[in-house]
């Protein structure tokens, strides 16, 4: 996929995505230049693993399960200077490589760290209105989530520390020691993120439930022990 050393290199933590991952593949090859993509697999029962390789990925596999894990993995061994991360589910606008591009070319921007737009598909009313307060949230608290992807120098990712191997709340754990350090600002790209986990409930509920482990994050409990809430709670819808 990249030839010499890349001037960008994508993380996609990924596990059970047959189905999603290639659609995210194609989204990239729109990148003009040199592009590392690596595929951190967590585990996957069906055949991502394959996908990946297949369209030219890199495919690693992290050495115990979680998203922080993968992404810590992927990250080290990531070879360009800018690092991207997204989510396996993730689609991106054809004109993303154009803005990341600029991006990176301005010496400014090296001091930032930068999150797109989120959209989730299908949409409805409820989650159009999430939208609106994602980018309130991301833009005046300065905490866009792993679902909005993340861009940023590899300088910066190790000065805040990287990923740290949590099972739940990598995402909120790496921002609010990046906010301190950088601002975060928005590309002004959208990623469409699936909207499959926002079934089965309402928009109010599952927000609700998410800020409640967020709370019990502060609170000072566990990764692991959020973690288990979380994924029982899916199970069951």
């Amino acid at each position: 996929m990249h030839a010499g050393l890349p001037s960008l290199s994508v993380v996609i933590p990924c596990l059970n995505e047959a189905e999603r991952l290639p659609l995210l593949l194609a989204d990239l090859q729109c990148w003009r230049g040199s592009l590392q993509i690596m595929v951190v697999d967590g585990g996957s029962r069906d055949h991502s693993s394959w996908i990946a390789r297949m369209a030219g990925a890199e495919c690693v596999h992290a050495p115990r399960p979680g998203r922080g894990a993968q992404l810590q993995c992927g990250a080290a061994q990531a070879l360009a200077p800018w690092l991207l991360f997204l989510h396996a589910d993730s689609r991106l606008n054809p004109a993303w490589a154009e803005r990341v591009m600029a991006v990176m070319e301005d010496p400014k921007a090296i001091d930032a760290a930068w999150y797109f737009d989120l959209r989730i598909e299908p949409g409805r009313p409820a989650l159009r209105m999430l939208e609106a307060l994602v980018a309130l949230r991301s833009r005046w608290l300065q905490r866009p989530y792993g679902d909005q992807g993340l861009l940023l120098h590899r300088r910066l990712y190790q000065r805040c520390g990287g990923y740290a191997p949590l099972p739940l709340m990598e995402d909120l754990d790496l921002v609010e020691r990046l906010a301190p350090r950088a601002r975060l600002r928005p590309l002004g790209q959208p990623l469409v993120s699936d909207g499959r986990r926002w079934s089965g409930s309402s928009v109010l509920q599952r927000s609700w439930g998410n800020a409640r482990l967020r709370q019990r994050w502060y609170n000072g409990e566990s990764a692991e022990q959020l973690a288990a809430t979380y994924y029982d709670r899916h199970a069951n819808h």
